[in-house]
């Protein structure tokens, strides 16, 4: 187990959003947290949180007693959605330079009959790319040699165009990645410090264009996240924090540390800041106290993510579609759609009231913000409507412009659609619930889930505010809303371990395949994952690994995941039997039939190696709150999602009793979010301090 570094007492989590940057401090002793929410700088994500921890050390925290870092970031994903990557070079076989053309010929977004369908644009442009004589066949043979020469030739001419991150995708590599090993070696010799990034390293796995998108998209966003790190160790350096137990998350919802292979693994982080809260659901809510069915409501203020825990465990896949590119790489099932409360309202050409996809982000962020905003924000139309107390964001730190929300609201939504501005909120809030509802009810039929057995977790600053109204669309009968909602992917950042997720491609029969051979496909990934580890600086920690192979019916064109735990090994016939059984199974419950007497391939290995790491004690740390009033701080007056006035008490969240249930209408204000009860729902703390929201007359 990965333990603190230096005279433990403290362990810090960090998300950086959009708009807000989080900081979690967990005392390890007492299991007290300490929160920071302050706004995220774009033109530098390191510089909040270097504020924020600055912040935290001038409160008296020792930098010697931060013993553990975990971080969560949306910079590479940001730089992949809004094209701020880096230009780069790609080196191909010769004559297949058209696969970046074909790629894999489907349309991964819009209407499949759209004429007008356009590709996103090249990573990698024909005039950056250079085809490179020699060739590996598909065992890994080689039938012609690499052409050194052409190599050198091409990096002088991508040093001259300016590139230092070089992208090598070399036709089964997977099988035998020795020319682009030799490659790599000769742009190292001539380029100085270059990014290289080998599509036999970062996915060495079968299908061209996926391996070459993967690969291409880690190039492009290497020096993005190197520089980023180098900021941040640097500021870290700088006030003497933890020089060791650096780690950052990635998309499969374990960590790895800052000093991990940037070159082969920077694709891992794209689902680096949605990842955090999804896990940090699965194993506070899931594991610790036992919520087994989730779907995860992330409303932040740029986006909201949404995910499913599944019997404890969060839902995966092992390739996605992120702006319109193709990402294979294990990962949390998480969607992500421009829902947040910075989304930008506006009356469209048809007179019709749109919300989103843009939004006013950290700066100038929604017009309450008094930073320069003049549009319309959801958070705006929270403000107009009452829901929001504009004496008490962010527990009084930060005062919200009434007038300024107001005026964005009426000179862009009422005034355009002829309606009162009581109304034009209530629309802004009825649009963005509605959407969120909406993607809910498409991923939950997309996944098979019956979302009536589901309990709907709202975090992010916003989620609270919408999170019944959604539900009510929606049919689930309950909400959880956690102790710190508005920080919850920072604390879900305390929740992981370092997890390191490996693949090998080997087409093969699984009837009548050698033992020996499928035990030295795992041994040969072991040893590759006890090397990086060792590299970390976690060689000597314990460690577990998990076994998995993708298996697929004889002449599919696609193939499922199916875990070997359970079944020993080294595997013989009743064991192949077994995992055959397995992929039945499995391939039923996904596609609804299986077809038991078809032969089955074997198609990747994949190994997930895991570092445990000392996780936080929620029951503990949320029990800080000393004695409660019981009694609600006042009364005010808002407007639902349909413009009717409501009266409602305001409940400041620790002044909650214990031993009974508050019937809605009411809202319950803390530091990081506000919790809207309606009529004819109430709210009661559980043993672990969530509020659970529920239909008045159900258990």
């Amino acid at each position: 187990m990965v333990e603190s570094e230096g005279p433990a007492r403290y362990r810090l989590g960090v998300d950086v959003g959009g708009t807000h940057t989080d900081l979690v401090l967990n005392d390890i002793q007492s299991g007290a947290l300490r929160i920071e929410k302050l706004p995220s700088s774009p033109e530098n994500p390191a510089l909040a949180v270097l504020e924020g921890l600055k912040r935290l050390l001038d409160s008296g925290v020792s930098p010697d007693e931060i013993a553990f870092f975990a971080h969560g970031t949306t910079v590479t994903t940001n730089a992949l959605l809004e094209a701020k990557g880096s230009e780069i070079g790609l080196l191909i076989n010769q004559g297949y330079r058209a696969i970046c053309e074909v790629q894999t010929q489907a349309r991964d977004e819009g209407n499949p009959f759209d004429h007008l369908f356009q590709r996103p644009s090249h990573l990698a442009p024909p005039a950056l790319t250079h085809e490179i004589s020699g060739r590996m066949d598909y065992l890994g043979n080689e039938i012609a040699p690499l052409d050194r020469d052409a190599v050198a030739a091409a990096t002088e001419a991508l040093i001259a165009d300016g590139i230092n991150s070089f992208t090598i995708c070399y036709l089964f590599s997977y099988m035998n990645d020795a020319h682009e090993r030799e490659t790599a070696e000769i742009i190292r010799e001539i380029a100085l410090d270059p990014f290289v990034s080998m599509s036999s390293e970062v996915l060495p796995r079968i299908r061209e264009w996926p391996r070459y998108s993967t690969t291409l998209i880690n190039a492009y966003l290497v020096p993005v996240l190197a520089k980023y790190i180098a900021d941040l160790a640097a500021g870290l350096d700088d006030e003497k924090v933890v020089t060791r137990r650096r780690f950052l998350m990635q998309s499969n919802g374990g960590v790895m540390p800052l000093s991990a292979n940037a070159e082969a693994q920077t694709v891992h982080t794209l689902l680096s800041g949605p990842a955090a809260g999804v896990q940090g659901t699965a194993y506070l809510l899931g594991i610790e106290q036992g919520w087994k069915n989730i779907v995860t409501m992330d409303m932040g203020g740029t986006s909201c993510d949404i995910a499913f825990v599944e019997n404890g465990a969060p839902l995966e896949h092992a390739e996605a579609v992120i702006a319109g590119r193709i990402v294979a790489v294990p990962a949390l099932d998480v969607s992500t759609i421009s829902a947040g409360g910075g989304s930008i309202a506006r009356v469209n050409a048809a007179g019709l009231l749109e919300v989103g996809p843009d939004s006013a982000g950290a700066s100038p962020g929604p017009a309450c913000y008094g930073k320069g905003g003049t549009l319309p924000t959801v958070t705006d139309a929270d403000v107009v409507s009452g829901v929001l107390n504009p004496d008490f964001f962010l527990g009084g730190k930060m005062s919200l412009d009434m007038t300024a929300a107001t005026q964005a609201v009426q000179d862009n939504v009422a005034a355009p659609m002829n309606i009162d501005i009581a109304t034009a909120a209530a629309g802004v809030t009825r649009v963005i619930n509605a959407t969120m509802a909406d993607e809910i009810r498409v991923q939950a039929a997309k996944k098979g889930v019956d979302l009536s057995g589901f309990t709907l977790v709202p975090f992010g600053g916003a989620g609270p505010v919408h999170a019944v109204a959604v539900a009510e669309d929606l049919g689930i009968p309950r909400v959880l809303v956690p102790a710190s909602p508005g920080a919850f992917s920072a604390l879900g950042l305390l929740c992981a371990d370092v997890v390191h997720d490996y693949i090998r491609s080997d087409l093969q029969d699984l009837e009548g395949i050698d033992p020996a051979h499928v035990q030295s496909a795992f041994t040969t990934l072991e040893a590759r994952a006890l090397a990086e580890l060792q590299d970390e600086g976690l060689g000597d920690e314990d460690k577990h690994f998990l076994r998995e192979v993708d298996l697929r019916y004889a002449g599919q064109g696609y193939e499922l995941r199916v875990p070997i735990e359970g079944i020993p090994t080294p595997l013989d016939e009743g064991g192949f039997a077994a995992l055959a059984e397995r992929f039945h199974d499995r391939h039923e419950a996904v596609h609804g039939h299986a077809a038991r007497g078809a032969l089955i391939e074997v198609v990747s290995y994949r190994l997930r190696a895991v570092v445990p790491v000392p996780k936080i004690e929620m029951a503990s740390a949320i029990d800080q709150t000393g004695s409660r009033s019981e009694q609600p701080s006042g009364k005010r007056t808002f407007r639902d999602a349909r413009a009717q006035s409501i009266e409602a008490d305001v409940w400041r969240r620790e002044d909650l009793p214990t031993d009974r249930a508050i019937e809605g209408p009411i809202i319950v204000e803390q530091l990081d979010a506000t919790t809207v009860v309606p009529s004819g729902w109430a709210v009661r703390l559980d043993n672990a301090g969530n509020m659970e929201l529920f239909r008045e007359g159900t258990t």
